[in-house]
């Protein structure tokens, strides 16, 4: 019965791209969910101006939505939206042709269904089982809300999609057309670690006990920190990002989910990042399940793993403890992601904590990323009353408890030398201490 209706929704992407109407909001999977054959074909109808007027929202794009309906030339016609910036769009938000939309990652789904809506959403999935279920594979977070939101849904059928268990399959009945793509899916390269990594890691990793329960964020920084974890036991998996670090840690039974007070012995993940060991890994596991960003980041889901740890990097942070994760020169940069969800999850969790870590300078030394003050136009994305541990390659700051002058000093302490006595007098001149 299943084989017979998949028939029938089978289309060409051009089949695909031609179900968009004009002004719809089209969504489509995040990150390695990007389905490349539709992306293509809406890029060339886009070009063709056979569709004049079309409204993009994005989530980190990547090269398939960066090169086709992102492209620069196609901006006269489309309106885009992202939820967080990737490389490939900040030049967009800099100059205006792509618009930033604020949010926190466990808000997303309900952004979507109720506040911004969406018309048509393409995204990969794994191969049909025999019950007529394919999986979002790598892209639960929000994409799974704007498939079941979305007036149309297309479906890019691939073998090198992951099948990934929890709440992560959409059935047959659900879809509206099916394209078949089996091109290898895009990995992004790794960004490039630096020597401060090396020290970062290991004074996080020192910072996390046996039993802890692990989120990770994006970046060299907190994937630094699991190269030190090797020798630690019994550590649990509640996270939005998956990927190669944490593969290699449950291979070597690092991570077990044993001592888990939710969902024990399961790695909870909303999306992944990573290459084909990754996705082979993550395929028919049944001990990694995903769910909706509007679970896996809740703060009070969070909260419900004892021992959580959430380790985060950032990019800036003032002499108050407010943190910058998302703009740099007054530019939008990324977005706030998951990182708030989880600095409160995590501090109200039972002995948790959360880490944001970053390096002490930029610029080869020549910038200290610890100012008095946050410059007009930069992103607040932790406040100071939720800011916890700090870490940079000098050390550790604990900024719950402490005064503005406490915290003043403790964080002056994580600057490089040469940049404290500036810092000092700093402090001085605002009355700090």
């Amino acid at each position: 019965m299943y084989k017979t209706e998949y028939k029938q929704k089978l289309v060409t992407p051009e089949q695909a791209a031609g179900i968009i109407r004009e002004g719809d909001m089209f969504i489509h999977g995040m990150a390695l969910a990007e389905p490349p054959a539709t992306l293509r074909a809406i890029a060339a109808r886009l070009r063709a101006g056979d569709l004049k007027r079309l409204k993009v929202l994005s989530a980190l794009p990547l090269k398939h939505a960066c090169d086709n309906v992102l492209s620069v030339d196609l901006m006269d016609c489309v309106e885009a939206y992202s939820m967080f910036v990737g490389s490939g769009q900040r030049g967009l938000v800099r100059t205006g042709l792509a618009s930033f939309m604020p949010n926190h990652f466990h808000q997303a789904p309900r952004l979507i269904a109720e506040f911004i809506g969406v018309d048509v959403c393409a995204t990969i999935v794994s191969p049909m089982d025999k019950n007529g279920y394919f999986s979002f594979g790598t892209a639960n977070d929000l994409t799974s809300t704007a498939a079941r939101a979305a007036r149309t849904l297309i479906v890019e059928v691939n073998r090198f999609m992951p099948r990934v268990f929890g709440d992560s399959f959409v059935h047959i009945s659900e879809v509206d057309a099916i394209i078949e793509n089996h091109e290898p899916i895009f990995s992004p390269p790794n960004g490039k670690p630096r020597p401060e990594d090396e020290i970062i890691g290991r004074t996080i990793a020192d910072m996390i006990p046996d039993g802890a329960c692990l989120q990770l964020g994006i970046g060299t920084l907190p994937s630094a920190v699991a190269k030190h974890l090797e020798g630690h036991k019994d550590i649990g998996i509640h996270t939005e990002l998956f990927g190669p670090a944490m593969v290699s840690l449950i291979k070597k039974g690092v991570i077990n989910g044993t001592r888990k007070t939710l969902h024990p012995r399961k790695h909870i993940i909303t999306f992944a990042l990573g290459d084909k060991d990754t996705l082979d890994f993550m395929d028919n596991n049944p001990a990694i399940e995903s769910y909706p960003c509007s679970y896996t980041n809740r703060p009070s889901v969070i909260a419900q793993n004892e021992r959580m740890v959430s380790v985060n990097a950032i990019l800036q942070v003032d002499l108050t403890g407010q943190c910058n994760a998302e703009s740099l020169y007054g530019n939008q940069y990324s977005g706030t992601g998951g990182q708030l969800d989880f600095v409160r999850g995590a501090f109200d969790a039972k002995e948790g904590k959360s880490i944001l870590a970053f390096y002490a300078t930029a610029d080869k030394g020549k910038i200290s990323k610890i100012v008095n003050r946050l410059d007009h136009g930069t992103t607040i994305t932790t406040p100071r009353t939720d800011t916890h541990f700090l870490v940079t390659e000098f050390g550790v700051a604990n900024l719950k408890g402490k005064s503005t002058r406490e915290r003043a000093l403790a964080i002056i302490e994580l600057a490089h030398p040469k940049f404290r006595e500036e810092l000092l007098r700093k402090a001085e001149d605002m009355y700090i201490i």
